[in-house]
């Protein structure tokens, strides 16, 4: 899922330095910190499905023999703005991609490869979590796995397939759809320029010092919506949608889309990345230690602006720290969509035979993940980047990094050996005039 470049357009200095390197004519540049962010929020998803075994409770599919508070309290702070994140990147990233190459070629780009890994990818990674759970009953020997009891509303039939940790393609196939149809509307009513000088108002407002209040208010009513006094949204994991996360994810990407409306909006927004950040580890603490003891409306609004504060937070932090293309975090961002689209049911598989041993709960999450990660990461670099898979899910191929390496060693090996000599080219004499 790479990013494209923008085009190319003046925008007012910031303290979110430019590229390095001046861009050529008719070329653009490419927003290296925003492609290592929407990697790095996939990638935390990995980290999250990795701490669950321990959280209190016992209710993960796979329970380890330990619990721990440290790592209820980094779900906690990871599910405050993890997805918010991503889909705020994806507005952004969707903005970009329709003006560039029109709407058609956008909701094409969507289905293929966001929509499409669902049906595809989705019933093996379902088998093999179902493996998991086989395999976790017999090894710890805890009898046949019952199924959890059915809510008197939930869907049934078709409606009731699992979307395990997919859920996010389906939902946001869904608004990238809704948002294309409801801007063909607007447009055709208010006419482009109209629409587009509305657009950037919505950005001017989104990057003003009030932009971190107005973009928090579809999170605070999508928490409010769902109940409960939670401070997270409640995902779909069923192909019905669920009322507080289409709204709360809705709301985040269309900020981005609008962001991205308005040139110096991003800019702008990372500017206050310290203040952005200070908000953020204030609130976060409030947010889960005292939620149980707060009206759910004030919770809601809290995690809001938490999440939030994080998002924005993070947009300059990421802008100061990924000035150009580190290859490194290129890498991982471009492997990251693969990473987390298997990465479920093989963490299930590998926190199996740790969960009943007694070594510490920092070394069984480093095992887990270095094994997990290991397999995804080599399979990645050899069977989808230089591939059709690569081309499919992130819309071009590159060539293996290990192999190249290995060529350029071969290549180190042999002696040198210098050109043959060319022929010395004939001597034309001067015509005599």
């Amino acid at each position: 899922m790479s990013s494209h470049p923008v085009p190319a357009a003046p925008t007012p200095g910031s303290s979110a330095p430019p590229s390095p390197a001046p861009t050529p004519p008719g070329a653009s540049p490419r927003l290296h910190h925003l492609d290592a962010l929407r990697g790095g929020a996939l990638l935390l998803g990995v980290l999250l499905h990795a701490l669950m075994p321990f959280l209190p409770g016992g209710y993960w599919l796979v329970d380890d023999i330990h619990e721990s508070g440290v790592a209820l309290g980094a779900v906690g702070v990871i599910h405050l703005f993890r997805m918010v994140l991503f889909m705020m990147l994806a507005g952004y990233f969707g903005h970009m991609v329709l003006h560039r190459r029109g709407a058609g070629s956008y909701v094409r780009d969507r289905l293929l490869r966001i929509g499409l890994p669902l049906p595809t990818l989705g019933p093996v990674l379902f088998v093999l979590m179902v493996g998991a759970l086989v395999l976790n009953g017999v090894m710890r020997d805890l009898g046949p796995a019952s199924a959890p009891p059915v809510d008197p509303g939930a869907p049934t039939g078709f409606l009731a397939l699992p979307t395990m940790h997919l859920w996010f393609l389906l939902l946001l196939v869904e608004i990238a759809l809704v948002v294309v149809a409801v801007r063909a509307v607007l447009v055709r009513v208010l006419g482009a320029d109209r629409a587009g000088r509305l657009s950037s108002r919505i950005g001017d407002l989104l990057a003003s010092r009030a932009g971190l209040v107005v973009v928090a208010v579809p999170y605070a009513l999508g928490l409010i919506v769902q109940g409960g006094g939670m401070a997270s949204i409640t995902e779909p994991y069923t192909l019905v949608p669920v009322a507080g996360a289409s709204i709360a994810y809705s709301g985040a990407f269309l900020a981005g889309w609008f962001l991205r409306s308005r040139p110096d909006a991003l800019t702008r927004v990372e500017r206050r990345w310290v203040l952005h950040l200070g908000i953020a580890l204030v609130l976060t603490p409030v947010t889960l230690l005292l939620s149980p003891m707060l009206p759910g409306a004030v919770v809601a609004i809290s995690a809001a602006l938490a999440g939030w504060a994080w998002v924005y937070g993070l947009l300059g932090l990421c802008a100061r720290l990924v000035r150009r293309e580190i290859p490194w975090v290129r890498y991982l961002a471009d492997s990251s969509y693969w990473v987390y689209l298997l990465h479920f049911p093989l963490l299930l598989l590998a926190a199996v035979p740790l969960a009943d041993l007694g070594l510490p709960v920092l070394v069984k999450l480093v095992l887990t993940l270095g094994v997990v990660m290991a397999v995804l990461l080599l399979s990645y670099d050899l069977m989808v980047r230089p591939s059709w898979i690569g081309k499919w899910l992130n819309g071009h191929r590159r060539p293996s990094a290990l192999l190249a390496r290995r060529a350029l060693r071969g290549g180190a090996d042999q002696p040198f050996t210098p050109p043959a000599a060319a022929k010395p080219l004939p001597r034309l004499r001067p015509r005599n005039r």
